[in-house]
């Protein structure tokens, strides 16, 4: 989706127009989930949070005033609702983020194609890392790692700096690949993740 295109979608969510509305969410529904991640308790349901976050926005959308505002007034709205779900008391209904889960699954299926099995055990567990770093290290990490966003793209969705990402996700991924190594015991110079098709600072 362009930036033309989101835009106008998002002028039009504000406006009322539920189609634009449901455009608009199902384009932002895997980053607000790393979102989500980041920020989250470990028992907490991901799919209950995102309808959460979905429910907020068809209720109170409209009371963003600027479509550009929109990314960072979602944001909020996510943050919001994982740390309300950390507030809460629930009884654990599992110990791993299905999210997380799924997307580790999914690379080590690949890496088991290819015939690299390591890799997919340290893929795996190089996310359970990242889960773990604080947050301001977390929450772009994940949003580069696992929804593949530019820098750019994190940027704004965080409202800081570029060159603030750029230096949050290389200390996070350096903060990784020292854990894997201390677990490990592989190089500190392999970076289990990054995004598999890396597409720069754009």
């Amino acid at each position: 989706m362009t930036a033309f295109e989101e835009h106008r979608l998002a002028g039009g969510a504000i406006a009322g127009d539920a189609d634009a509305l449901q455009a608009l969410w199902q384009s932002h529904r895997r980053w607000v989930a790393a979102v989500l991640l980041a920020h989250m308790p470990r028992d907490a349901e991901l799919d209950d949070l995102l309808q959460e976050v979905a429910l907020t926005m068809v209720r109170h959308v409209h009371t963003v005033k600027d479509p550009t505002a929109l990314k960072p007034w979602l944001r909020t709205v996510a943050v919001n609702a994982a740390r309300s779900a950390g507030r809460r008391e629930r009884v654990a209904r599992t110990k791993v983020l299905p999210f997380v889960a799924q997307e580790a699954r999914r690379q080590a299926d690949e890496a088991q194609s290819r015939g690299n099995p390591a890799q997919s055990d340290s893929g795996a567990s190089a996310l359970g890392i990242a889960h773990s770093l604080p947050p301001e290290y977390r929450e772009p990490l994940l949003l580069r790692a696992v929804r593949g966003m530019t820098y750019r793209q994190i940027a704004d969705v965080l409202g800081v700096p570029m060159t603030t990402i750029e230096t949050r996700i290389a200390r996070a991924r350096r903060m990784v690949r020292q854990e894997l190594a201390a677990l490990e015991g592989q190089s500190p110079d392999h970076d289990p993740v990054r995004p598999a098709e890396k597409d720069g600072a754009s």
